[in-house]
């Protein structure tokens, strides 16, 4: 077997606003497997300032994945446990270099284009025009919820277009989540969330930044709005370690980014802990191209979870891959109909 891997640069079709800055292109990173004249590809979705392995030495630790890849997927997943991404990573490449068609990771109603999932519209931060530009847009492609990314814009200004939107749209009309992205002090959270309250939002993720553990339990207890964590989850590895920290805050909602939790086994790991104590889930992707979009939506498809999901992304980037993957009806769908761009695989080993 032969490993190689390769950079790749999405850039994004306009500027992305979040609580920690303004994205322009995102870096990604594709592992390609090679045996007997098939491909497996997998893609290491690494987001900058966020991902917990977002450290000196990534792509040497990526070289050597590629120089150790007869250890084959278990052996590697436990070596590179401070590398969630690229878990994630070898994991699609050894399903994708498995399968007969190396896209197709997980058939199933969903790959024959018979059961779409349910997602969420992403709505990015900007000024309030932009906002509600991009509101009317998801309303009009059929979005039943919406998620908007808050934190950035003064507070009074996101207060202000949720009473638009709630003047115009009640809950039965339009599910609302919020992703705050840890931009609350803890001093201010409750206060926030009292506010936010008034409008029916289905939960808020991450109102405070991960690691104050008592601030966030006392919060889950008292809050208005269900919280789902989110960056809470990352860097931590051990189960044992995983379960003390549900047990101890209680989330209503965690929400898993296979790519920065230890891809699907990671993720696997949370979502049975977190069924044990009746806390409830969904999967987002964390801005990955339509090769790990692809991955996570399969998997995802096999999970039967009834909620939205958060896998609306692929039409960020001016440079994606084409795929089957169609968004519409506030779904994402496998068309049958849709291809794989022309030896995309190939074309990256080059």
């Amino acid at each position: 077997m032969k490993a190689t891997y390769k950079k790749y640069i999405l850039e994004f079709k306009r500027p992305s606003g979040t609580s920690r800055g303004i994205m322009t292109h995102k870096e990604t990173f594709f592992i390609i497997l090679e045996q007997d004249n098939k491909y497996g590809i997998g893609e290491c979705g690494i987001l900058r300032g966020l991902s917990v392995d977002d450290v000196p030495g990534y792509e040497d630790k990526l070289k050597w994945t590629c120089s150790n890849i007869h250890l084959g997927k278990d052996r590697l997943w436990k070596a590179l446990m401070p590398y969630p991404s690229i878990q994630f990573g070898v994991e699609q490449a050894f399903l994708s270099l498995n399968s007969k068609d190396p896209y197709l990771l997980y058939p199933s109603e969903f790959t024959q284009n018979n059961s779409p999932i349910a997602i969420n519209g992403l709505i990015w931060m900007g000024d309030e025009r932009f906002m509600h530009q991009q509101i009317q847009k998801k309303l009009e492609e059929g979005f039943k919820c919406i998620k908007l990314k808050i934190g950035a814009i003064d507070f009074q200004k996101e207060i202000a277009l949720l009473k638009s939107i709630r003047n115009t749209y009640s809950e039965k009309e339009i599910e609302l989540r919020v992703d705050a992205n840890g931009a609350f002090l803890p001093s201010e959270a409750m206060a926030k969330l009292e506010r936010l309250s008034l409008y029916g939002l289905h939960s808020i993720e991450q109102p405070i930044k991960a690691g104050n553990t008592n601030e966030m339990k006392e919060l889950c207890l008292n809050t208005p709005i269900p919280i789902a964590l989110d960056e809470e989850l990352i860097g931590i590895t051990d189960v044992t370690e995983k379960e003390k920290l549900l047990q101890i805050i209680r989330p209503q909602y965690i929400i898993l980014k296979p790519s920065l939790v230890g891809g699907f086994k990671g993720s696997m790991e949370w979502i049975k802990i977190a069924e044990k104590l009746n806390i409830k889930w969904w999967v987002t992707s964390a801005l990955e191209s339509n090769i790990g979009l692809n991955a996570i939506a399969q998997w995802t498809s096999t999970l039967n979870n009834p909620l939205p999901q958060g896998l609306g992304t692929g039409g960020l980037y001016t440079n994606n891959f084409k795929c089957p993957l169609k968004v519409k009806n506030g779904t994402i769908s496998y068309e049958q109909t849709g291809s794989w761009e022309n030896n995309l695989i190939e074309n990256l080993c080059i």
